[in-house]
């Protein structure tokens, strides 16, 4: 399991066929990711569940496509 303590503000978040998801903004509890809203397509904070979390290295890679996370994320404001 990925321990949270390694995702960092700011590192890029990348879904598994490659595509920029976004930027950490920072930990949502101890379980969910929130993007930057400024690196979102629609302005907006989004969440994301640490499950998707495939590995972490300079950025957090992610084990969906960059379509199942966009229809999956939890939207904020």
């Amino acid at each position: 399991m990925i321990s949270a303590d390694q995702i960092r503000e700011h590192m890029e978040v990348i879904a598994v066929d490659g595509s920029h998801v976004g930027t950490v903004d920072h930990l949502e509890g101890q379980s969910r990711i929130k993007l930057t809203k400024t690196s979102a397509p629609d302005g907006k904070h989004h969440l994301i569940p640490l499950d998707w979390v495939d590995h972490i290295d300079k950025h957090v890679h992610l084990s969906k496509s960059i379509t199942d996370v966009h229809s999956q994320w939890t939207t904020m404001n």
